[in-house]
């Protein structure tokens, strides 16, 4: 096997997509559009039962949008592993056709094959999805009052380990080689969303998270691209940690509460807002919204728990990461006194007053009843 070729076709590849990213048109402004249309992504496992629910919800709170035309929901079938394994890609081609015919996506979660399952090796379809719209910016905001946090996660989400997670080579049989790529204009619009984000909204730190110590090149340009979009921002603190130690600070009770927006390259996001919602009740209670200038997809940061369904445990799955983002979906195609109303009967049913729990068992609510129990609080 020629090696050196497919190296070669992966850097021209990379050095495409630059050139791309150059010429990228600027954000879609929603307030132009004569009617928003919201694509509705199923899944897998859980992920159907969880997002109708989602979608029980924002048909609710945008009722009167829907009537008069300004917005239209429309479903996406044929995303299921079964589907896509079938046709040997991470998205179908009449799938991906559907999503660019939709301005944003409310996602369920998706399964990925690992090596050895009964599934084709596909890519990703979160990552298929991110690549496909130039869903740049991975953002997941986290907030404990309780505990003083307020955290939201800017995760570049088109770089990385991940972005070319199913080209690795595996040279001989002891020898397995991925790579990891990080350029500067991918840097400089994360960082720039993230700066932004914390100019409106009075925040008063930005915290760059790499290992620029010991992974020199890669997140040593990402450190200096963001450190120079700093210097665009004098009124806002810079300061900057490595992935290690930063995992352990956000436990930290005497420095946790002094963080407010993170800005970080794609694994060490993963990893970082897995963590960091955990503190919040954990990832069924996250939502996440992925951001680029034309589309925007928003989602539940968790699996698709396919046990849940071999179990028949389906309908007790809990909705609220997948309801999260679609308020987050509402804030962000500009109907953010809908948006608010959600957070805020999310904040009540979820941590203030928890008349109803989730197990995922029998013996708790089913996502059905909860969605209800939202939707009663929602003033």
């Amino acid at each position: 096997m020629d090696y050196a070729k497919q190296f070669e076709d992966i850097v021209a590849g990379q050095l495409a997509r630059v050139e791309k990213m150059k010429e990228a048109a600027d954000f879609i402004d929603y307030e132009t559009l004569g009617k928003i249309v919201i694509g509705v992504i199923g899944g897998d496992g859980i992920g159907p039962a969880i997002t109708a629910e989602a979608q029980r919800v924002l048909e609710c709170l945008l009722a009167e949008e829907a009537r008069s035309g300004k917005v239209e929901f429309r479903a996406i079938d044929g995303c299921t592993i079964e589907r896509r394994a079938e046709a040997g890609k991470a998205i179908p081609d009449d799938v991906l056709d559907a999503v660019k015919q939709c301005h944003v996506l409310l996602k369920g979660p998706t399964t990925t094959p690992r090596k050895g399952d009964r599934w084709a090796n596909i890519e990703s379809a979160n990552v298929a999805m991110r690549k496909e719209l130039d869903l740049f910016a991975n953002v997941r905001p986290v907030k404990v009052p309780a505990l003083g946090i307020d955290w939201t996660f800017f995760r570049e989400n088109t770089e990385c380990l991940y972005a070319m997670g199913s080209q690795g080579l595996n040279i001989t049989d002891d020898l397995a080689v991925d790579f990891r790529v990080i350029t500067t204009q991918g840097t400089a619009r994360i960082a720039k969303l993230a700066y932004e984000f914390a100019k409106s909204n009075g925040k008063k730190r930005v915290t760059i998270v790499t290992k620029a110590n010991i992974v020199k090149t890669t997140d040593g340009k990402f450190l200096n691209v963001c450190k120079d979009v700093s210097k665009g921002y004098p009124d806002i603190e810079t300061d900057d940690w490595y992935i290690d130690i930063m995992t352990a600070k956000l436990l930290d009770e005497k420095r946790r509460q002094q963080f407010e927006v993170f800005v970080l390259p794609n694994i060490y996001g993963d990893i970082l807002t897995d963590e960091a919602a955990e503190l919040q009740g954990g990832v069924g209670t996250a939502g996440s919204a992925n951001i680029g200038k034309q589309y925007a997809m928003f989602e539940a940061i968790h699996g698709s728990a396919p046990r849940m369904v071999e179990e028949g445990r389906a309908a007790y799955a809990d909705p609220c990461s997948v309801i999260r983002a679609g308020a987050m979906l509402l804030s962000h195609i500009g109907y953010r006194k809908q948006a608010d109303k959600l957070f805020a009967a999310l904040d009540k049913c979820t941590v203030l007053e928890r008349k109803l729990v989730i197990t995922g068992r029998p013996g708790g609510a089913t996502g059905a009843q909860f969605a209800d129990y939202i939707l009663s609080n929602i003033e």
